[in-house]
């Protein structure tokens, strides 16, 4: 049996919580990890310098697999985003975003089904503003051919490796012709060394109405960086929110696998977080590692407490803890 290593970064809020449940989980399955837990954000008396741990950065590459719960990211002022400075600093440009019906999940739709592949390092994300003059902020849109060719690759990749059929690709080159045309030609171009998946273009405000009215009729969105952040968010809530989708963040060395909920500072500590966003992301974690009879028998464990409904927690309508849903999937790990 193959042993692996893995950096596990529990986060803030709740994150220390979930973590915790997501590993007592997985090594009720027997899988072999040897964790190197760290903490994301560097240790500094001064809010603006707590930016991202460089040891953290350090224990990824090294061990090329990294398991993280959700951190907090200040709003307008404190210091950058940890999750963003991660992604940028290991290159991780494809955020892999699978979105699908939980049972026993209330949701205005059945039968989702949708993988959203996100570009990761550029677009507005890339950091790049100031203030002109007082007044006046100018905030810079870097789109490259390089990144946005690399991530028709990897969507395109993807699809074929794992049955999907079509691939949208979402853009707003209608107003933002320079930068959005560049990501549509680089598409393009990747799309035509795929003739057995069918590509079509989307532009991103029809996309948003189109999903919330029917999103049976998607198999791939392909998005870049800031239209793939607010579109993931907004498929999560067809299927019951954050709470219930994984999220992973892939680059060519490393890859991470992480919560992109919030860390509920209202309910740390007190035994109330639910920790299936951050369980299956590392359900898709064990599929990249190759442990993918054990991702199986986690996901069919999962279902099968939602689908029974006596243990899960406070916000998808139950009235278990924490400790009480780990335990039941585990219990349901051991049934045959």
């Amino acid at each position: 049996m193959i042993r692996h290593k893995v950096t596990l970064i529990p986060g803030e809020g709740i994150g220390p919580e979930v973590a915790a449940a997501t590993r007592h989980i997985l090594e009720a399955t027997g899988v072999q990890i040897d964790w190197e837990e760290i903490a994301g954000r560097s240790d500094s008396s001064s809010d603006q310098e707590k930016t991202v741990n460089q040891a953290a950065v350090e224990s990824v590459r090294r061990n090329r697999v990294a398991l993280k719960g959700p951190m907090a990211t200040a709003i307008a002022g404190g210091a950058p985003s940890v999750n963003v400075a991660l992604r940028k600093t290991l290159d991780l440009y494809s955020n892999l975003r699978p979105v699908k019906n939980m049972p026993g999940v209330k949701s205005h739709f059945e039968n989702v089904n949708l993988i959203l592949v996100r570009e990761n390092t550029e677009d507005l994300y890339s950091g790049l503003e100031h203030e002109v003059v007082p007044g006046v902020v100018e905030s810079l849109k870097i789109i490259t051919e390089r990144a946005s060719t690399r991530i028709a690759k990897f969507a395109f990749e993807y699809a074929k490796h794992h049955g999907r059929k079509k691939i949208h690709a979402i853009h707003k080159a209608n107003i933002m012709k320079l930068s959005d045309g560049l990501f549509l030609r680089s598409v393009r171009a990747v799309a035509a060394q795929f003739p057995d998946i069918e590509y079509k273009e989307l532009i991103v405000d029809n996309a948003c109405m189109q999903i919330v009215m029917d999103p049976l009729q998607f198999d791939m969105l392909l998005l870049p960086n800031l239209y793939g952040d607010v579109m993931s968010d907004l498929a999560a809530g067809l299927v019951g929110g954050l709470g219930v989708v994984p999220s992973a963040n892939i680059g060519d060395e490393c890859a991470m696998f992480e919560a992109v909920h919030g860390t509920a500072p209202d309910i740390a500590g007190k035994g109330l977080a639910n920790p299936t966003a951050l369980l299956m992301s590392s359900i898709l974690m064990l599929d990249h590692l190759g442990e993918r009879n054990t991702a199986q028998r986690i996901q069919n464990a999962l279902e099968r407490v939602y689908r029974e409904a006596k243990h899960t927690t406070r916000d998808v309508g139950g009235k278990a803890g924490i400790e009480e849903f780990a335990d039941a999937v585990i219990d349901a790990l051991n049934r045959k």
